[in-house]
């Protein structure tokens, strides 16, 4: 028996823990319900900036498109409250992929990309995200990274980043009905809409 589909849902996991695969269920969910009118769309928040990466976006895609066909995916890797905005409807569930990635390319951007005049500061864009997931006019599913698990990182920027990556997960976690923790591809249900 399929779950109805929460109005957001923010999913968390490890590295390899099933967390894009439950999203994409979702998706597929979602658009079965009733394929004539639904639409999903998948806001992708990686960049390529070397080779191991590219052929992991790559192979991304390719999985993506096999298991989710009809989903579409757009690219952006720093204006993501701005793509909510923009794709959200209430016949489309935008999934986003993946809220660490998106952190990563606001903290620490490449030095191609550091020298360009941010447009907002990181604290911004995420004041932007909540806002966007409460004016949401469908569902939103949110992947993201749980990294703060393990052993304390060395080097003041990497703990700073630990830090900010958790916080944004409570954030985005308090916007959303539904939060699932993956586990070895088994989900955990967190926090469920109330009845």
């Amino acid at each position: 028996m399929r779950m109805p589909m929460p109005e957001h849902e923010l999913i968390l996991g490890g590295q390899k823990s099933g967390k894009s695969r439950r999203a994409e269920q979702r998706a597929t969910d979602w658009l079965g319900e009733a394929p004539a009118t639904r639409r999903a769309v998948l806001v992708a928040t990686g960049q390529a900036h070397d080779e191991e990466m590219r052929e992991r976006i790559a192979r991304h895609q390719a999985d993506r498109a096999q298991r989710v066909p009809a989903m579409r995916t757009v690219e952006e890797p720093i204006e993501l409250a701005r793509e909510i905005v923009n794709r959200s409807a209430a016949d489309t569930l935008v999934v986003v992929d993946c809220l660490t990635l998106w952190l990563t390319n606001l903290l620490m951007p490449p030095q191609s990309e550091s020298a360009r005049p941010a447009t907002h500061t990181p604290s911004a864009h995420i004041a932007m995200l909540i806002v966007a997931l409460r004016e949401a006019r469908g569902p939103v599913v949110l992947v993201g990274n749980e990294i703060g698990l393990g052993v304390i990182p060395l080097g003041g920027e990497t703990r700073a980043f630990v830090d900010a990556l958790g916080r944004l997960n409570q954030d985005v976690a308090g916007a959303c009905g539904r939060v699932t923790l993956m586990v070895a591809g088994l989900p955990l249900t967190l926090k469920a809409p109330t009845a």
